[in-house]
């Protein structure tokens, strides 16, 4: 084997290991984001609600984390999780379409 194809397989090789890795520590992710869609779910019906409004004018005790009472932390996670989804989708689309 020449240098030149010795260092074309070298180089595939490793896109194949980092191929690898990524694909499965997407599919953890994936398992992540599925295990947590009901919670999500609940957690965006309640921001905005009559319940959250009423939550917010209670007096917190010393030392409660209220990020989910605050309007930007639900709202930006909620901008963000819809950003990674169209990622999700353009990439995958790309994926399919391109090459498998």
């Amino acid at each position: 084997m020449d240098e030149k194809t010795r260092d074309r397989v070298g180089r595939m090789e490793a896109a194949l290991d980092r191929s690898i890795a990524a694909t499965a520590a997407l599919g953890r992710a994936l398992d992540e984001m599925e295990a947590l869609r009901e919670e999500m779910t609940a957690l965006f019906a309640y921001y905005g609600s009559a319940e959250w409004f009423a939550d917010r004018e209670l007096p917190l005790p010393p030392g409660i984390r209220a990020g989910v009472l605050s309007e930007d932390l639900v709202y930006d996670e909620i901008t963000d999780l819809r950003g990674e989804a169209f990622r999700m989708l353009t990439l995958a689309t790309e994926i399919l379409r391109d090459r498998i």
